[in-house]
């Protein structure tokens, strides 16, 4: 299988880094923990970082004068201003990144969820938004794969963050040393891949490949980017996976037994009811490269996005919706 570059991850540092939350505590994430191994942190915790103490009052964003402002209750004060130069100062020295872990509902790094006050006293939540930083992440970085603690516990989820942060990390490393041969590379080995993910765009990103002798090296990365974050920002349904696990199986329709062949149609039926994740039949039909030593789907990042020791089969139970 192909080489798998370390993505650069912010995440939001109470995740088992640091007691840092409003209360002095932590709350451990076995995902975060588990990916630590494969990628480069950087953590971050606005609150914190822009003086506010552990522990601390704890803040909230409230609507007044027709806009949301994050005040801090007890003691009144509005740290809004502190938080947008913080943030802004935080994204102008990040030199690189590939995805983002945040801490789920909070006021500062939720990306969505996130309650919204009428005022600073004892009443009911009127709505939710993004928060404030996370807010901001989701504005500066719509193509990056952004997600909280909470919503990686389904897989379908976690398996769509995965895939997404291996493969615009290696589209970034292939930007550091570019050169037509590795763009040509990179959209074969990931063929099958963009087939899951947006067959259209595939096809546009090909016919830029194919006709980029005539343009720039660099006019030719740009307008084939584009379409790369386009392609990846929606996650592919179930079924367009499955057809391109069926393309799969076809290159080994001669070799296999036709218990082997069953075996391998009940699993997709049970990918198709959401009873198990994308990550069970694609081992089925690695087994089947190995074994029977095909060379073009060794290499194409479909059958391994990302490293196999991330694969988990838990799930909150909240379905295959990845929205």
């Amino acid at each position: 299988m192909l080489r798998l570059a370390k993505p650069e991850v912010v995440v939001s540092r109470c995740l088992g880094f640091e007691s840092c939350r409003y209360n002095a505590q932590m709350i451990p994430n076995k995902f975060v923990e588990k990916l630590e191994k494969f990628v480069n942190y950087r953590t971050v915790c606005p609150e914190y970082d822009i003086g506010l103490g552990v522990p601390r009052a704890p803040i909230r964003m409230v609507f007044r004068s027709n806009e949301t402002r994050l005040v801090q209750p007890l003691t009144g004060v509005d740290v809004t201003e502190r938080l947008l130069e913080f943030t802004e100062s935080f994204f102008a020295g990040l030199e690189r990144v590939d995805g983002f872990i945040l801490k789920s509902a909070s006021p500062t790094c939720g990306i969505k969820d996130v309650k919204v006050y009428p005022g600073e006293g004892k009443v009911a939540s009127s709505g939710r938004d993004s928060g404030f930083f996370g807010g901001t992440v989701l504005e500066r970085y719509c193509g990056l794969p952004i997600e909280d603690e909470g919503r990686l516990s389904n897989f379908t989820i976690r398996e769509h963050f995965l895939t997404i942060l291996f493969t615009v990390t290696r589209f970034r490393d292939l930007s550091i040393n570019l050169t037509r041969k590795g763009l040509v590379d990179f959209q074969s080995d990931n063929k099958l891949l963009f087939m899951s993910y947006n067959q259209n765009e595939m096809r546009i990103m090909g016919r830029i490949i194919g006709k980029m002798d005539s343009r720039g090296i660099e006019e030719v990365y740009s307008d084939y980017s584009s379409h790369f974050y386009k392609m990846m920002s929606t996650p592919p349904k179930h079924t367009s996976h499955i057809n391109v696990l069926m393309h799969g199986l076809g290159y080994f329709s001669n070799y296999i037994s036709s218990s082997e062949k069953r075996f391998f149609l009940e699993t997709l039926e049970r990918y198709r009811d959401g009873k198990i994740p994308l990550s069970v039949p694609l081992y089925i039909l690695r087994s089947y490269i190995v074994a029977f030593d095909s060379e073009y789907l060794a290499r194409q990042t479909f059958f391994q996005p990302y490293p196999a020791e991330l694969i988990e089969i838990t799930d909150s139970g909240k379905g295959r919706s990845g929205k």
